[in-house]
């Protein structure tokens, strides 16, 4: 060995017996290494998996963030024209939302979060940024219901804004339609005529829009026209509304504070020792 050392008389024989023993060596450790490798692979795997996981998640809640946030931008751009529609009215008003909506053909009709505590009465108009929605006909605890415009029981006086025309638009059962049906055959009203509120009838302020001709159909045979007209309120995606006072109202309920008697406070005597 020391010759062998110094004088590297086996190195021949030694390169080659490495190069016999170097694939049995490989088969030793191959296992091994397949085993190091589907461990090293399994545990990339489930960190990806998890990775992926999680950014999923994270993307989920960026999202509902999103829409939250695309949400409350409606939602202050609503009110936002709904008070700048609210300087335009003389009126006193105050903003309610819609929580419940039932429009069959047989009804439409709407709760509002308003009260009699806030003030609401039967017959009180309600209108959202573009017009006329309808008016109250029941107050409870709770909630208000307000009957539509369009609703089959309802009648509205306007008047045509372009000659002051009057007459009675009621309600269709369609949604997005009033009819007009006691105009004679000839009277002078035109596709796209502004319809706004008469004032008389004493529930609707005069003035307001409600709605503008869309269609006139005159038959001969018939006495009166069959006119039909689109309301301005966006009655089926409206959520914010105006409640309005009008200054008559006003007057009453403030005549009917000063006349109710003031509460009597009652003294008690001294009855020291």
């Amino acid at each position: 060995m020391t010759l062998d050392h110094r004088q590297q008389h086996l190195k021949t024989l030694r390169e080659g017996l490495s190069l016999l023993v170097a694939p049995i060596e490989f088969l030793v450790d191959l296992p091994g290494g397949i085993g190091r490798l589907v461990s090293d692979s399994l545990s990339s795997r489930q960190q990806l998996m998890e990775k992926n996981a999680r950014l999923h998640s994270q993307n989920m809640l960026m999202q509902a963030r999103s829409l939250k946030n695309a949400d409350l931008e409606s939602e202050n751009r609503r009110l936002r024209e709904l008070l700048g529609s609210s300087v335009k009215v003389a009126d006193r008003v105050l903003i309610a939302e819609i929580y419940k909506v039932d429009l069959d053909p047989y009804k439409h009709l709407i709760r509002i979060n308003k009260t009699t505590r806030h003030g609401v009465y039967i017959d009180q108009p309600l209108l959202d940024a573009y017009g006329i929605m309808g008016q109250v006909i029941e107050t409870m605890p709770t909630y208000a219901t307000v009957r539509l415009i369009t609703d089959p029981g309802h009648s509205i006086p306007i008047q045509i804004s372009r000659n002051g025309l009057r007459t009675i638009a009621t309600g269709s059962g369609k949604i997005n339609q009033i009819d007009l049906p006691y105009l004679p055959n000839n009277t002078d009203i035109q596709v796209g005529d502004l319809l706004v509120t008469s004032g008389l009838g004493g529930v609707y302020p005069p003035g307001y829009p409600v709605a503008h001709v869309t269609e006139i159909e005159r038959a001969p045979e018939l006495e009166f026209a069959r006119i039909k007209a689109e309301p301005y309120a966006q009655l089926n995606r409206s959520r914010e509304v105006l409640l309005v006072w009008s200054g008559d109202k006003i007057k009453q309920m403030k005549t009917r504070r000063a006349q109710q008697p003031e509460p009597q406070v009652k003294e008690h005597e001294n009855t020291g020792p």
